[in-house]
């Protein structure tokens, strides 16, 4: 006892901790020690994030009135080269620094023209850290500014200038181009940048910005690929494209566009209905996309409500009896965006997941009740068909509400009652607890047998289930398939759901690796993603990955997961031509409980990818192609995304 007060004396003086314990980081040294500050992440997401905020540099120009055409190009060996035709970075002395106003913006944190509100009335990099937060990131980097009569050039090495600001020539022309290659010390995952990622977004800046042109080359290869963006209808050719990607049919012909601009700050809106159930609602602040959304998405989804509902009463589509339409029913099979541009605009963290401006809710809200209102009047035919959809939505809430009260009875999801194919875990809590939802009662018996009962609960379904994608909620409860996971689970599903009643702290698909299987894993994911998104969000939903061959020779037992790797263990096993013996597993099934247990199971041993949410407009695409009634969409998915099959990461 004496002895282990000695020792936490001695610690506490090797701890000292006064002031040559804190640290001061110089210029740009803070990005580099902490990027995940400022960029969310050193993987693909922060890699593709430095291309974002040069080209939200080039599209801040353009909403200024002074630039047209963005040219984005990806070089070989992963170099990026950004161009604009805007007015080109100041690069006259600032007074504050004594330093050229270009070699200010690129290394020094918290610089730019954003903040007095006279060099950018509206722009989306209020935070004055984009330019130098890449240059900081980079191995390299390099920028050219064109002023009209000269050009200037100046070159970085992981963020310091390594010369002066020097004039290299003349011109008649302006703008700025920015080059640079991301630092493999920083980005060790990868520097290797996606063309759809770059695609997707650059489309997405292309919609949010009428007229403007962007354009997207790839010249990394042999053959070099282009893309030229420009769109004069803006947010509604948006809302056209993601209705033609998904392949789903609009109830009414025309996208509903609605606007209103007031002094420096203007808000838009447009909208469509369409056949599907699900619903897509995508903000926007100064080009940023509030994936959290914020005070403008609150104003939309207010007055939508409100106008729906007054134009029900007034024609007398909802009758006294009949309850208000909920703000569900009303966005049901609902594609909208939002996009609001305004001066000193306040998000939340560097990230700019969320507005808070309270004066945008009152503008968007009084802004789509009162345009809203008045199309409906204008538009009685198209007023109609979206009633018809409100109004069937705002009965299968009811039927599902009935639905839920008979399955709680019959699955005793009031009481404490588990499913009866449920092998509970000894352990309680989410905390380091996981439950395998298996295919079929044989591959369930070999789990039961063979998991750890301590950690580890099994759930085996058998049979296809509901395909959700397809189905409202009032057609989940009761199915047979389905509650028994949701009774397992425990936090409920739709507006009921509850992650802080979750009773695993991973759910684990575990299926055959074959058609049948995919199939299932699809569907469960299909559900989660439709009906209790916040496990995937958070990343609870994993999928195990169970071998496809067994190769031995003798006591020597190897597993393979690809034909690949069957080959390789052959090899390695039987390097004389030797006979060897493999085993093509056609399912779960055919293993015993230790096999499954040591390939499948064992936390030490385990293959298992984790299902995540990078871009939730990217996934409510894909789910509606996959798991629509569209055969054309899913077809031509298919045929384009085939080849990647063997090396999916999900």
């Amino acid at each position: 006892m004496d002895t282990n007060k000695e020792n936490v004396i001695l610690q506490e003086d090797e701890l000292e901790y006064d002031g040559t314990q804190i640290q001061v980081l110089e210029g740009l040294e803070a990005v580099r020690k902490r990027p995940g500050m400022y960029i969310g992440s050193t993987g693909p997401k922060g890699l593709h994030h430095l291309v974002y905020e040069i080209v939200d540099n080039s599209i801040d120009e353009a909403l200024a009135g002074y630039c047209d055409k963005i040219t984005v190009e990806m070089l070989p060996d992963d170099i990026i080269r950004v161009t604009d035709d805007g007015r080109g970075i100041p690069v006259g002395i600032q007074p504050q620094t004594g330093k050229p106003a270009v070699t200010v913006v690129f290394t020094v944190l918290h610089a730019g023209g954003k903040f007095g509100g006279s060099g950018y009335k509206v722009s989306g990099g209020l935070h004055g850290v984009g330019a130098s937060v890449v240059n900081a990131l980079s191995e390299w980097l390099e920028v050219e500014v064109h002023d009209g009569e000269h050009i200037y050039f100046q070159r970085y090495e992981r963020g310091d200038a390594v010369e002066e600001l020097k004039m290299i020539g003349d011109c008649t022309d302006t703008g700025t181009i920015v080059t640079w290659k991301a630092d493999k010390e920083i980005f060790e995952e990868t520097t290797h940048y996606d063309y759809d990622t770059l695609l997707n977004r650059l489309r997405e800046q292309a919609f949010l910005n009428a007229g403007v042109y962007i354009v997207l080359r790839d010249l990394r290869g042999s053959q070099p690929v282009e893309e030229d963006l420009h769109y004069e209808g803006g947010i509604k050719s948006f809302v056209e494209h993601i209705h033609k990607k998904k392949g789903v049919e609009s109830i009414h012909d025309q996208v509903v566009y609605l606007s209103v601009k007031d002094g420096d700050t203007t808000a838009e809106v447009a909208l469509q209905y369409n056949d599907s159930y699900n619903e897509l609602l995508l903000s926007f602040a100064n080009n940023i996309h509030t994936t959290d959304g914020g005070t403008h998405e609150t104003g939309f989804k207010m007055a939508l409500t409100r106008a729906m509902n007054d134009y029900a009463r007034k024609n007398n589509i909802l009758k006294e009896k009949d309850k208000n339409y909920s703000g569900e029913d009303v966005r049901e099979g609902l594609t909208a965006i939002i996009s609001v541009k305004l001066t000193d605009a306040q998000f939340e963290g560097q990230t700019k997941a969320k507005l808070g401006n309270t004066s945008i809710q009152t503008l968007v809200s009084a802004m789509v009740y009162e345009k809203l209102t008045t199309y409906f009047e204008e538009n009685p035919a198209v007023a109609k068909a979206i009633q018809e959809k409100a109004l069937g939505a705002s009965r299968a809430r009811e039927a599902a509400q009935k639905a839920r009260e008979v399955s709680r009875k019959k699955t005793g999801l009031e009481s404490a009652s588990l499913p009866g194919k449920l092998a509970d875990c000894s352990q309680r809590g989410a905390e380091g607890t996981e439950i395998y939802i298996v295919e079929g009662d044989s591959a369930g018996g070999s789990a039961k047998m063979g998991r750890d009962r301590r950690f580890q609960a099994i759930l085996p379904l058998w049979g296809k289930m509901l395909n959700v994608e397809k189905a409202r909620l009032d057609k989940v409860y009761g199915n047979d398939k389905l509650m028994p996971v949701v009774t397992a689970l425990g936090t409920g599903i739709g507006d009921e759901f509850d992650i802080g009643k979750l009773r695993y702290g991973r759910v684990i698909i575990m299926a055959d690796a074959d058609v049948d299987g995919s199939h299932i894993r699809t569907l469960l994911l299909t559900f989660f993603f439709r009906f209790m998104r916040p496990l995937v969000e958070n990343g609870h939903i994993c999928i195990a990955q169970p071998p496809l061959f067994k190769v031995s020779r003798g006591k020597q037992v190897r597993y393979a997961f690809s034909e690949p790797e069957r080959d390789a263990y052959i090899q390695e096993l039987a390097p004389n031509g030797e006979k060897c013996d493999v085993q093509r597993y056609k399912g779960l099934g055919e293993m015993d409980p230790e096999q499954l247990w040591e390939t499948t199971m064992n936390p030490e041993n385990r293959t298992m990818f984790r299902v995540t949410l990078e871009d939730a407009v990217k996934a409510d695409e894909i789910f509606t192609i996959l798991m629509g009634d569209k055969v054309a969409p899913r077809k031509e998915f298919i045929e384009k995304n085939a080849q990647y099959v063997q090396n999916l990461d999900i």
